[in-house]
């Protein structure tokens, strides 16, 4: 990419302002622009860099002019098709990506369909639909993959199972990668097994770009029976696969050991679903994993189970491992990294130190070397409780660094509990009291454990935004407190049950985490399945089923054979017919490979009134020096007015993007609840601007130059009921 100084100092001659100092100083600007690594006026990986550190040196807007920001343009698909926005809130469909920024271009997703439009005027320079192309699955949710040598340029993203290549100059399928276009990122992942019964493999963020090489994480399926979510890198040219980092080692591999013996085909997840980061001066990629499926019960997985839960060192050549750092040993809880980990470069005492920085759900940031992976604050080791699950084997403690400070409440008493009435307070505080809690890591248990900061709390996929002009790291946080209830799993033989039972059997394995026991879902993540017969036809029914959309994987597989089963337990209706032999997938796998699942996973808990289980901020802005591990500050973020008590701060609120800091002092954050936009002080967590949005602002924000010299600030809204087309809006200062 060639960055031109021309529209610049055009600028200046149009203003007649601009003299032999004022060119060196553009000159000496431009130079130290260059110094950051991928292309600084623009934005051309997801969250900014490879380094994915979500920051801007552009400083055209500032603190002195931000109250002259406007709309420059905005940009909406087509309505989309029937159904696509359902699930997530329309987030499947593109409302989470992170647009980036080219040579002028803006490349992003936005209802299934993959956009490129002009950065600066906002007027579509092409579509690719993959429904049209053949292709049909979740289409990757935060954004796209840019890659280029010489003046072959490619922009690489994910439909279902398939990575594909688009020419980015002309939007169309480049048909000599893979085949056809496209990679089935199935093919190789399980020894011996046929590809096409690999359930739930496709990826929710873009790959990193090193070299030739684009290198994958994978978003799976959570139930038993999941798929590993082994790290991939393919050749960008010819989709060829070049290397493979197992993520569940396999015999003679470092931490084959921390399994059971054969747990490589057994058991699957410990995948990156957030993205990875790339220092392509080191050829480093560094990636962060989720946990073993299943989420909450390890009594078939004894160990400390490596990778998961892991900052994992990679050469990125290779695959190979060069470090590791586990945050969470025989994960419980659903505590994924959820966001890639910062390549910060940290000033402490006159001294440059390369280290990557981890945050996590909860609410723990780790701060380790970039080369050797030691921690740069002291790690301790901390006795934790133990579960009273017949067979579990909790490990004994868990790794809490002393600094930074956990920028989520660890542990909760009554007194955090909300107060909205007294009948509410009353209720919530009953059903504390029921519950197991001893603070955090506290163990899933049958009677019900208080999870606090929640598996949707700490930071989120948004990730942390690092400024290397200050030390200061800015992460929007969450605190979403839930409960953990294990049930065990009667194994019944498929021979003469009900095609109710089985599809309860089904349900059990692989739906009632998100859904509930009930089937009525939560109001915020989830949608209530109750009465779905009256909203969709049973056709469609299916189809959602096996194919997914949003936050929901397909179930093709795990439904083969049983469509009429599932369909008879979703729609709660008994047909009486009996199954005499197993035919296709059996719904169940051995008896003593399944024994308790979490009936009430991934929801918040609310009081009796439907509000917030404790006291406010429910969200906050975090600023954190990396240098000294202490707080600048951390103020809410976003509000709840019709919940704000008088003389109170405002209350924060639950969302998933995250911040992007920039050179002019501002920090943008959009928060979804209350549809806005916001600019704080980078220095005081003030709020210096804000503007309500027509929709859910879904996306971590992107800043770029535009080709006329100004400065844009960029945010993708989701489709959902209120704002039904999705649409990308830019922001820039007044003419």
């Amino acid at each position: 990419m060639n960055f031109s100084l021309t529209p610049i100092i055009k600028k200046l001659k149009q203003k007649k302002t601009y003299t032999v100092v004022g060119l060196l100083g553009i000159v000496v600007v431009y130079s130290a622009y260059k110094a950051f690594e991928d292309h600084p006026r623009a934005w051309s990986s997801y969250r900014g860099n490879s380094e994915t550190n979500a920051y801007s040196p552009l400083k055209q807007i500032n603190k002195n002019n931000i109250q002259n920001l406007e709309i420059a343009w905005q940009f909406g698909g087509p309505a989309p098709a029937p159904g696509a926005a359902a699930g997530g809130r329309g987030f499947g469909g593109g409302g989470q990506s992170n647009p980036i920024v080219i040579d002028g271009a803006m490349y992003s997703i936005l209802n299934r369909k993959v956009y490129a439009v002009n950065s600066t005027t906002g007027e579509q320079i092409w579509e690719f639909n993959p429904s049209t192309n053949g292709l049909t699955g979740a289409i990757a949710m935060r954004g796209v993959t840019y890659w280029e040598k010489g003046n072959d340029k490619r922009i690489l993203t994910t439909v279902g199972p398939n990575l594909i290549a688009i020419n980015a100059k002309t939007g169309e399928v480049i048909k000599s990668f893979g085949v056809d276009g496209k990679v089935d990122m199935r093919v190789g992942l399980i020894p011996g097994v046929d590809p096409t019964t690999i359930r739930d493999v496709t990826a929710s963020s873009p790959g990193v770009v090193c070299g030739d090489l684009i290198i994958m994480g994978s978003r799976v399926d959570e139930n038993y029976g999941a798929s590993p979510g082994h790290i991939r890198a393919y050749n960008a040219v010819t989709g060829k696969l070049t290397w493979t980092f197992h993520t569940i080692p396999h015999p003679g591999e470092y931490g084959y050991e921390t399994w059971p013996k054969d747990a490589w085909k057994e058991f699957g997840g410990v995948n990156d679903w957030a993205g990875l980061s790339a220092d392509k001066k080191r050829n480093m990629v560094f990636i962060a994993t989720g946990g073993a499926s299943y989420d909450f019960y390890g009594v078939d997985r004894p160990g400390s189970n490596l990778f998961a839960q892991s900052v994992v060192a990679l050469d990125a050549k290779t695959g190979k491992r060069k470090w590791h750092f586990q945050t969470i040993h025989h994960d419980l809880w659903d505590w994924d990294l959820t966001s890639p980990p910062n390549l910060v470069t940290i000033t402490k005492n006159g001294k440059k130190i390369d280290a990557v920085v981890q945050l996590s759900k909860s609410g723990f940031v780790f701060v380790l070397d970039r080369v050797t992976g030691k921690s740069l604050f002291p790690i301790k080791e901390v006795k934790v409780p133990q579960s009273d699950i017949p067979g579990e084997k909790t490990w004994p403690t868990q790794p809490m660094p002393v600094l930074p400070k956990p920028f989520s409440r660890q542990v909760l008493t009554e007194a955090d509990i909300s107060n909205f009435t007294q009948a509410a307070h009353d209720s919530s505080v009953r059903m504390f009291r029921k519950l197991r809690y001893e603070g955090i890591f506290t163990p899933p248990s049958v009677k019900g454990t208080f999870h606090s900061p929640g598996s949707l709390g700490g930071a989120d996929w948004g990730g942390g935004s690092f400024d290397p002009t200050t030390n200061i790291i800015y992460i929007k946080t969450n605190e979403a407190p839930e409960i953990i209830r294990m049930q065990k799993i009667e194994n019944r033989a498929v021979t003469n049950q009900t095609d109710f039972e089985i599809g309860r059997t089904i349900y059990n394995q692989n739906c009632v985490a998100c859904h509930g026991a009930s089937k009525g879902g939560d109001e915020f993540n989830y949608p209530s399945l109750i009465n779905i017969q009256k909203r969709m036809t049973d056709e469609q029914i299916i189809n959602k089923i096996k194919v997914g959309g949003g936050k929901m994987p397909g179930y093709a597989a795990a439904i083969a054979g049983k469509e009429a089963a599932i369909l008879a337990y979703v729609t709660g209706t008994d047909n009486k017919t009996y199954v005499t032999a197993q035919s296709g997938n059996a719904p169940t796998p051995p008896a003593q490979k399944v024994k308790y699942t979490n009936v009430v996973a991934y929801s918040a808990i609310s009081d009796m009134t439907r509000k917030p289980f404790i006291t406010p901020p429910w969200g906050t802005l975090a600023a954190i020096n990396l240098a000294t591990g202490k707080y600048l500050f951390q103020v809410p973020a976003g509000n709840n007015a019709s919940l704000q008590k008088p003389g109170e701060p405002e209350t924060g609120l639950v969302s998933n993007p995250g911040a992007v800091a920039t050179g002019g002092g501002i920090v943008f954050l959009g928060t979804g609840p209350d549809k806005t936009l916001r600019a704080f002080d980078s220095k005081t967590g003030k709020v210096v601007w804000q503007t309500v949005l027509p929709g859910a602002p879904g996306s971590t924000p992107s800043v770029y130059q535009g080709t006329d010299g100004n400065q844009y600030v960029a945010v993708t809204i989701g489709a959902d009921a209120t704002h039904p087309n999705g649409s990308i809006i830019t922001y820039r200062l007044k003419k």
